[in-house]
Formats: structure tokens, sequence, C-alpha cells
């Protein structure tokens, strides 16, 4: 039982890099019905602010923990602007042309951030200062390191922290209402361009803070992390019920259980046939996800 426990507790830690990337990945389609392909490469470019600012902080003598809050927060700031001006530039105009328009966008954008990295930071990978140690503690054999911990209640604190924020204050009702009717909501005097803005960056920041904890807990990262991380991180979204903000975080989890579990007892090689076998089943089984509700479209 200690192996499977351990297992659980690798996949929470990956579960919880998925659930905050598809949570941007549902946001948007709820708001705007469009699969932003480009967000797993928004959570590499968090990554490599993150690092950069870590990198230039630690060579200041910046006190560890300052230096890791103030990189957080730089790349949270940096990568949700950059989302931000993507919408505006790339989706904005767009928002009322056929659907396949906007998304051969998304996946310009995508290889546009890809390269764009590529070009300033080269095609190695660079290296996080090693600031986590191994200590933690340990039950019956279960070892949780207490960099496992921070992840794991950080990514939880946020996910919960957003679903009130949707949930419970007026700004998230207006998104609410944003994402069942745009038309009926603008006559309700909602600012529907700021809102679609906002969850932009909201959705980015999210990513951002996803991409740093990853390159702190793995310590290398390279211009192409986020496509496959962005696949997973989809599917995730896909298997809670895209648009469902729950949906997002159960589905997160749950894909980070099932490659611990699969690379665990049969191999790390068999991952990906895993994961996007739960993708192809859910689209023929239930494409609406495990929380999804099924909705009609508006003509």
């Amino acid at each position: 039982m200690s192996t499977f426990f351990q297992f659980v507790i690798e996949g929470l830690t990956t579960g919880s890099f998925y659930a905050l990337v598809a949570l941007g990945y549902t946001m948007v389609y709820g708001i705007i019905r469009l699969i932003n392909f480009a967000h797993g490469d928004l959570f590499m470019v968090g990554a490599f602010v993150g690092w950069t600012g870590l990198t230039v902080l630690a060579a200041a003598h910046i006190p560890l923990a300052l230096a890791l809050l103030i990189a957080l927060v730089a790349a949270m700031a940096v990568t949700g602007a950059l989302g931000l001006a993507i919408e505006r530039l790339a989706y904005q105009p767009l928002l009322r042309a056929p659907r396949l328009s906007i998304l051969i966008t998304a996946l310009g954008v995508s290889l546009a951030l890809e390269n764009g990295v590529l070009l300033i930071y080269g095609a190695g990978f660079s290296t996080y200062p090693h600031v986590l140690s191994q200590a933690g503690l340990e039950f019956h054999d279960v070892q949780i390191t207490f960099a496992q911990i921070g992840i794991i209640v950080t990514s939880f604190a946020l996910m919960l922290a957003l679903y009130f924020f949707v949930h419970g204050t007026f700004i998230g009702t207006a998104m609410r209402a944003l994402a069942i009717d745009q038309d009926a909501a603008r006559l309700m005097g909602i600012d529907v361009e700021r809102l679609i803005q906002l969850t932009f960056f909201l959705g980015s920041a999210l990513a951002a803070v996803a991409g740093v904890m990853e390159g702190i807990y793995y310590t290398q990262i390279n211009f192409f992390m986020g496509f496959v991380l962005g696949l997973r991180a989809f599917t995730a979204a896909v298997l809670g019920g895209i648009g469902n903000i729950p949906g997002a975080m159960a589905g997160g989890i749950l894909i980070g259980l099932l490659e611990s579990f699969g690379a665990g007892y049969v191999s790390s090689r068999w991952t990906d046939v895993f994961v996007f076998g739960v993708l192809i089943g859910v689209l023929v089984i239930k494409p609406t996800g495990l929380f999804g509700e099924r909705v009609v479209e508006r003509m």
C-alpha cells in the first residue's frame, strides 16, 4: 500500500500543474467558446519569466524567499499581460468570424510563442536554481516533501480562490452571465470586452504560477515544454467538462493520478497512451465530460 500512496502523492503534485493550466482552457472556452491552443505556451512563458527573475535576483543576493515571491509575481504579471495582448491583437478581431478562423489563429499564436522563446533563450534546457530540499514527512514508508506539500496546497488555494471569485462576486456573476449569452449580458450593461480581457489575464496568470512551480520542482525547462503539458491540461479540461471550473480542477487531478499510476505500475513510455486514450474515450462516450452539461447552441 505504501507504493500506492506514494504514487498518489506524485499524482497530486503533477495533477496540480495540469489543473491550474486546465482552468485557463475552461475559463476561455466558457466565455467565448474558444479552445485557446496557445495556453500551454503561456505556461512555458511563465516558467521562463520566473527563471529569468529568480536568476537575476539570486545573483543580486536577494533572500531566497523574497526572490521566489518576486519572481512568481513578475511571472504572473508578465504572462497575464501577454495573454491580454494576445486576446486584444489576435482573438478580439475574430470573435465574430467563423470558429475555424480563430482556431487556426490560436495555433499560429502557439507557434509564435514557442519560436519567440526559442530565439531568445535558445533550444537547450535552462536550469532553475536548486532551491528546494528533499526534507519532508514520512508515514509508513510514504514520503512527501515540503515542496510537494507547498505545491499542492498553493494550487488548491488558487483554484478555490478562483472558484469563489467566479461564484461569489459581482464580477464573477457577470462572467457567468456572459458565458450564457453575450448579447443579453451587453444589454444588461455588462462590459463584455473588459470581462473577456479579465478572463484571459486570470487564466494566463494561473498558467504562469504552474510554470514557475514546475520549473522549481523539476529544475529544467525548455521552449517546447508547454506543448505536451498543454495537451494534457486540455485533456483534463475535457475530462472534467470544459467550461466547468470544478470539472477542470477534478480533471487535472485525475489526469495527474492516471499518469502517476500508469508510469509506476506499467511504464513511463505508455503515459501518453493512457492520457490521450482517456481523451478519446471521453469524447466518444461522454463528450460533455464528468461535470459538463449539454447546452443548446443559439443560432
